[in-house]
């Protein structure tokens, strides 16, 4: 470690180390970037994401409730009808008898069993190919929830609910990007890595924090790309170098992900597209940028037609996440974190990524246009940071 970097994470362990963090002090430096040599990003986005109270003293305390609070949405909400009881039920028997598979009543236990298949389905599809260029989420994960593989609580893993269940293919709420629906078929089982001798993977772990989310969301329940959210979370939280953070990875995951997407669902909202409060909007903010910048690059890309939702749409909504390499994920992340407007910043990002690549913009034709937006094809981070930024001071 270079001097320069090593003062760099003895300021965050300073600030760290206070009894009350300073919040707004934490912002600052995370937006400039988390050390990934220092191990800090684990907790630094547990505090920015509101997760963790800035009062040091109160951790024990919260970290406990809140994993103790994850193990009872597991014990509730991840289960085989036929194996648990039910408020009135007693024995398998009564279970046998008041509810049954066919039974259509909207507070059958079976009913909802069979409609949580198909967001289930919808989750594990996704999951099983997360960041295929990596082989992290293919491995065993060294803290399986022993809960879940415990057969004398009457709970099954998702895995074998996949496996066992006859589940009918059905059509994904894809993002509204020209995304297929996607079809379960038992060859894509058979691509992945689901062996019982490798234990519980990293992929179904994510499942798990997914399926949770929507049974406690119905609302919006699943749509495909929340796998890209929670993703580069979990990959943080379980590859802290605290076995303890590791061990937790799971239930931490879960809260940080429904805090952030508290405030990013309404990208994931289909009927908001339009609205002032939808995706719609933030993609109109980059063309508005891109008119106040760079006039030229902006009506050529209009003369051929590339709206902002043939590229944006997915920038915007999956957080750059499938734009880059996951190490360069999380150093965007680190600045669009911490962003004092969350996610204001990612506008002048997505902007700077456009700017940076306007020579080639301008020499190209439709084609090849949209295979540079859709592939984006520069990797420094850095560099686009270092032009948001420039933007930001400019607006």
């Amino acid at each position: 470690m270079t001097a320069s970097l090593r003062a760099r994470v003895t300021v965050f362990e300073d600030v760290l180390s206070q009894e009350k963090i300073d919040f707004v002090k934490l912002q600052n430096l995370c937006f400039h970037g988390i050390p990934h040599e220092s191990g800090l990003r684990s907790v630094c986005w547990k505090i920015i994401l509101n997760y963790l109270p800035v009062k040091r003293k109160e951790w024990p305390m919260f970290l406990k409730t809140q994993r103790a609070l994850y193990m009872q949405f597991l014990q509730e909400l991840v289960f085989h009808p036929a194996s648990a009881k039910g408020p009135h039920q007693t024995n398998r028997e009564d279970v046998t008898f008041e509810d049954h598979p066919l039974n259509t009543n909207p507070e059958s236990q079976w009913n909802s069993y069979f409609k949580d298949n198909e967001v289930l389905l919808q989750i594990d599809k996704d999951v099983r190919r997360l960041y295929p260029d990596m082989a992290f989420f293919q491995r065993p994960t060294a803290f399986p929830c022993h809960l879940l593989l415990d057969s004398t609580k009457g709970i099954e893993t998702l895995r074998r609910r996949i496996e066992r269940s006859s589940l009918n293919a059905v059509p994904v709420k894809s993002l509204r990007s020209g995304v297929n629906n996607i079809q379960h078929s038992e060859q894509t089982r058979k691509e992945s890595v689901t062996g019982e001798e490798l234990g519980e993977v990293h992929w179904e772990v994510v499942e798990r924090v997914l399926f949770v989310y929507a049974k406690l969301n119905p609302g919006i329940a699943y749509v495909q790309g929340m796998n890209e959210i929670v993703g580069p979370i979990y990959y943080t939280f379980a590859s802290d170098s605290q076995p303890q953070c590791q061990e937790h990875a799971e239930a931490d995951t879960f809260f940080c992900f429904t805090n952030l997407m508290a405030e990013i669902r309404d990208n994931f909202i289909k009927s908001l597209d339009g609205t002032q409060c939808g995706i719609g909007l933030h993609m109109n903010r980059i063309y508005s940028l891109l008119h106040q910048h760079d006039s030229d690059l902006l009506l050529h890309l209009e003369s051929q037609h590339i709206e902002p939702q043939f590229f944006a749409f997915r920038w915007l909504t999956l957080l750059l996440s499938q734009e880059f390499l996951l190490p360069d994920v999380l150093r965007l992340w680190d600045s669009l974190l911490a962003d004092f407007h969350r996610f204001d910043f990612l506008i002048y990002v997505c902007s700077a990524m456009l700017l940076l690549i306007r020579d080639k913009l301008l020499d190209g034709d439709f084609p090849t246009n949209m295979k540079l937006l859709q592939e984006y094809p520069i990797g420094d981070v850095q560099a686009i940071l270092t032009k948001a930024i420039e933007l930001q001071e400019k607006s």
